[in-house]
């Protein structure tokens, strides 16, 4: 990884190869200067196995706190302890739709060239999730979802199903650090389907153990207050969607709905393949954020137009390349 800030310094200099140079040399700096990065993390990262390079920012202080979507949450957890049961199909441009028909019969779920193998992931997960729900309708306690699946990972439970390094797993380092992880519109996720399921079949009788959207802004608007006050903090995203939407918004929440004073976005980068056009919010040039209250005139701020699964990594290695 040593040599990857000397290779992007020489031979990054025009379009986005330059705008990837830059965001990173103004993350280093960021930080150096005593900044917090908030990241977020839309599309299927976790499948794309970003815990490669992205538990190790964690590892080493250049995240400080998480919004992602509920896929991402949890295959993660899925990758780590299902990996050698997924199928690959590199040609899967090239798939029939008799081709797509026996991969569900095989129970492969498939994520543009990669399939999740339902038995060993969602199903082996199943299990001992159930078992933490049923525990905290016990107990009378309340959770939100990416503190269930740090129960599981502290619980060990899942350790000898690992067939991954754990270094490897994004959410492992997560869990090391207790990073809070928030995670709007977790419904939408195969956990968030297997837990409405329980809640009809009767096995987990109360949907309130798992708290809210709402109760999640509540927590961000408390964390980012706190944090603010000692230092400034960064927005990376990757992707759009909810996962980046959602946290964002806190800051002109703070501001415009609880007429509070607070520290804008201090930074701003996001990797994302989605065009500018009419309404598009993921493909919003950050210029447009300003007027949301979002960031300000003079706030870092950068767009990568490209693949999140090549830039991110090559991000990540050109910030731990110190």
């Amino acid at each position: 990884m040593k040599f990857i800030r000397k290779f992007v310094d020489h031979n990054y200099r025009h379009f986005n190869a330059a705008a990837l140079k830059n965001a990173s040399r103004a993350y280093v700096d960021f930080l150096d200067k005593g900044g917090k990065m908030f990241m977020t993390l839309a599309g299927a990262m976790s499948t794309a196995e970003i815990g490669l390079s992205f538990a190790e920012m964690i590892r080493k202080n250049k995240v400080h706190a998480i919004s992602c979507t509920g896929a991402n949450l949890e295959e993660d957890i899925f990758n780590l302890v299902a990996h050698n049961h997924y199928k690959l199909i590199p040609n899967y441009r090239y798939l029939s739709t008799e081709d797509e028909v026996k991969l569900l019969k095989g129970k492969y779920n498939r994520v543009t060239d990669t399939c999740i193998p339902e038995e060993e992931a969602f199903r082996r997960i199943e299990k001992h999730i159930i078992e933490l729900w049923t525990e905290a309708e016990v107990q009378d306690k309340r959770h939100f979802p990416y503190e269930y699946i740090y129960k599981l990972i502290r619980r060990r439970s899942l350790k000898k199903h690992y067939q991954i390094n754990p270094k490897d797993s994004w959410l492992v380092a997560a869990c090391e650090k207790n990073l809070p992880i928030f995670t709007p519109g977790w419904e939408d996720s195969t956990i968030g389907n297997i837990f409405a399921a329980n809640i009809l079949k009767g096995k987990v009788k109360s949907s309130s153990i798992i708290k809210s959207g709402i109760e999640q802004m509540i927590e961000l608007i408390g964390w980012y207050k706190k944090t603010s006050l000692k230092n400034p903090i960064g927005f990376f995203q990757i992707g759009g969607g909810i996962a980046g939407d959602f946290p964002i918004c806190v800051v002109p929440l703070i501001e415009q709905d609880l007429k509070t004073k607070c520290r804008l976005w201090s930074y701003f980068c996001q990797i994302s393949d989605s065009t500018t056009s009419y309404g598009s919010y993921s493909g919003a040039v950050p210029n447009e954020k300003i007027t949301w209250g979002k960031l300000g005139p003079k706030t870092p701020s950068f767009i990568i137009e490209s693949d999140a699964s090549i830039v991110a990594p090559i991000m990540f290695g050109y910030i731990l390349d110190n």
